[in-house]
């Protein structure tokens, strides 16, 4: 008796949920959060619903706009690469050559470097 069991050819892959992938789902979900909260602190301090709707209602249509397109524009691993080269250095400067002089072998990476 064979059983026959689907496979899941999912694995691997982002999830995606109304062309947001990734992490871009929970920025949204946290700015939605953040403007339940706002609009109840707002409401609770007395702030009229007439100047208040429309505020939440622009404020989470720009929230949608701003992480669609950069769910667009950078993908699943794009944003984090953008943001991690934009920490490195356009070029490093040394006085000295006791930078490149000094170094030694380490004993772990003995088998890597090629000696001549």
């Amino acid at each position: 008796m064979s059983l026959i069991y689907q496979i899941n050819k999912g694995i691997g892959k982002p999830i995606i949920f109304k062309g947001l992938q990734g992490q871009y789902i929970a920025w949204l979900a946290i700015g939605l959060v953040a403007l339940l909260i706002g609009f109840t602190i707002c409401y609770i301090s007395g702030l009229t619903l007439f100047v208040l709707l429309p505020l939440v209602l622009a404020l989470g249509l720009g929230l949608f706009i701003s992480v669609s397109h950069l769910s667009k524009k950078y993908g699943v691993y794009g944003l984090g690469k953008f943001i991690a080269k934009r920490g490195l250095p356009k070029y490093l400067k040394f006085k000295s050559r006791k930078v490149f002089t000094g170094l030694r072998i380490v004993h772990t990476n003995l088998g890597r470097q090629v000696r001549s």
